[in-house]
């Protein structure tokens, strides 16, 4: 299964990581603090965009007004971050991707209207800063026309979750096997994958570990 909106808007996933034990979560009000640092830094009352560089690009949830493929700079998609819950257990963690530092990443940037910020940005909160794994950070991403300010999620290199520099077989070992409530490793890769493909991204990495997965599954 994915996450859906009501499993936010329910607070669901909040509690099913306070349920099994495996995170610390942040609080509704820490969240909003967090989400109102980040706003701070533009014009109240204005639209914002967001840069999508994994599930947000095949399973968004909120409501966007429109949406470009953009690239930035200084930051590369990476599994990165080990996950005990959702596409993992406890006992075999499962791999997720954030963004590490160094490179360039393509994407989707997503406008989310200003009349929608409200109530769209806290959802968001609540599927990426749920335990903190990530920072909000704000980039440029550069669409082939113009710079587009944008918020995304860049991994908590502090936090207990990242991995760290682990080999190729690790991350390909943990893909290929893992799974969760939310689905397997292996799916979350081939939906990335494919969600890239359709808007015309190919990240060659990403395919070339597909492919070793598939080879695995096998």
């Amino acid at each position: 299964m994915s996450l859906t909106r009501s499993d936010l808007e329910s607070r669901r996933l909040q509690q099913a990581i306070l349920q099994s034990g495996t995170g610390v979560i942040l609080t509704e009000a820490q969240l909003e603090e967090s989400l109102n640092q980040t706003l701070g830094q533009q014009k109240p009352n204005s639209d914002v965009w967001l840069f999508a560089y994994g599930s947000l690009i095949w399973n968004p949830i909120f409501k966007f007004a429109e949406q470009r493929i953009g690239k930035i700079y200084g930051w590369h998609r990476s599994f990165c971050l080990w996950v005990p819950q959702g596409r993992g257990t406890p006992s075999n963690r499962g791999l997720v991707l954030g963004l590490d530092n160094g490179g360039s990443c393509r994407g989707i940037a997503y406008r989310i209207a200003a009349a929608d910020v409200s109530s769209e940005l806290p959802l968001l909160w609540r599927r990426e800063m749920v335990v903190g794994c990530y920072i909000p950070h704000w980039v440029k991403v550069f669409d082939g026309v113009q710079q587009l300010p944008a918020i995304t999620f860049v991994i908590n290199r502090q936090h207990r979750a990242y991995t760290g520099k682990i080999s190729k077989e690790t991350i390909i070992n943990s893909i290929a096997t893992a799974s969760g409530e939310l689905g397997s490793c292996a799916d979350y890769l081939m939906q990335t994958v494919n969600g890239l493909m359709k808007v015309g991204i190919k990240d060659q990495q990403l395919l070339w570990l597909s492919k070793q997965v598939s080879a695995r599954l096998d």
